[in-house]
Order: structure tokens, then C-alpha cells, then sequence
């Protein structure tokens, strides 16, 4: 009969512990880069500071919500792109960025998320229909998101309108074509919110 000494015992609980680390280090693999979305510059236009709205969370297919960035490879087949990712789930960073970009416009008397306890004018409700790239031999950005304007008093639609912006990559990398992405997302983040403010 064999015995097991305190002594032994540490040894070999420090050696399954080794082995465990080693194996952990080798199943990592390597991290991936993280990304996200710029703010745009201030959009002009009509002052509408008696005016107070509220942006929705934004709907979005399965393959969209989520912090993964979409390549499309066919009209009917998406990838994901290797070993990047959005700092957050792509709906919270469409949401956080019309915020910011109503809030830099300065002409509207207060903007808000769900939750946020201000009286509501109106919801800025946003539909990500697109937010990829499509890879078919010229890597392009496609951005396409539906809007509607909804009066909370009444629920009524105001308006609608769906803004689709591209962008070409200025190359093959994933920087480049997060950068195409952000540029695509800009634009429209500008036309959103000139829109907007112009039917608000």
C-alpha cells in the first residue's frame, strides 16, 4: 500500500496546476483587436429646442446584434471578420452614436436613451438592415438603416425613411475595413440626424 505524504500531495497538485495554465495558454490562442465608431462632426440645422426626444433601441437581425463585424461573402452567405470585434454590441454603438450626434447638434432641447426619465416629444426609432462588408472582389462598406419618427403623445409615425451609404476600403486589412464601415456609418449618422431635426 502506497502512502501519500502533505509533502507529496503538494507536489502533484502543483504539477495538475501547471498543466492546467499550460493548457489554458495554448486554448486562448491570440486576442482579437477591438474597434469602434467615431463621432461626426455637428450637423445644422432647424433649432428645435422646445423639443425633447428619445432614441430606441435600435431592432437588428441575429447576425447583427452583437459585437461580431459582419463580412458578406454572397447574397446569401456572411462570415465574420478574423480576430476583430466592436467594443460593445453594434446596436448600442448605433444608439450611442445618434445620441451623441443629436446632443452635438445642439438644437433640440434634450436627447435621451429608454429609461432615461425625461418627457419625450418623440422616438427616433432606428432598424440596422445592414452593417457589413461586402466581399466580392472590391471590399465595400454597406451601411443601411431604417428610421421612423414616432410622436410618444399619440404614437402616431411622423415619418420614415431608410439611409443606405457605402464606403470602399482603401485596402485589405481589417483596419481598413473598419475604416470604410465608420466612414458608411458616418455619413448616414449625418443625414439622420439633418432629417430629423428638419421633420422634429
Amino acid at each position: 500500500m502506497t502512502y501519500w505524504t502533505s509533502k507529496s500531495i503538494s507536489i502533484v497538485a502543483l504539477l495538475i496546476g501547471t498543466m492546467a495554465l499550460g493548457s489554458c495558454s495554448v486554448i486562448s490562442g491570440p486576442k482579437n483587436d477591438t474597434f469602434e465608431l467615431t463621432k461626426i462632426a455637428p450637423v445644422k440645422g432647424p433649432n428645435s429646442r422646445r423639443r425633447q426626444i428619445v432614441v430606441t433601441d435600435p431592432s437588428a437581425v441575429k447576425s447583427l446584434d452583437g459585437s461580431n463585424i459582419v463580412v458578406r461573402t454572397s447574397p446569401s452567405a456572411i462570415q465574420y471578420l478574423a480576430r476583430s470585434q466592436w467594443n460593445d454590441n453594434l446596436p448600442k454603438l448605433v444608439q450611442q452614436n445618434l445620441v451623441d450626434a443629436f446632443e452635438d447638434s445642439g438644437r433640440l432641447g434634450g436627447v435621451g436613451k429608454p429609461g432615461d426619465g425625461i418627457a419625450v416629444d418623440y422616438l427616433v426609432s432606428p432598424t440596422i438592415r445592414s452593417f457589413e462588408i461586402i466581399s466580392n472582389g472590391t471590399d465595400t462598406a454597406v451601411v443601411e438603416i431604417s428610421v421612423r419618427i414616432i410622436n410618444d403623445r399619440n404614437g402616431v409615425v411622423k415619418a420614415q425613411r431608410v439611409f443606405q451609404s457605402t464606403a470602399a476600403a482603401a485596402g485589405v486589412t481589417n483596419a481598413d475595413f473598419i475604416d470604410a464601415l465608420d466612414r458608411a456609418n458616418g455619413k448616414i449618422m449625418n443625414d439622420i440626424v439633418a432629417w430629423a431635426l428638419k421633420i422634429i
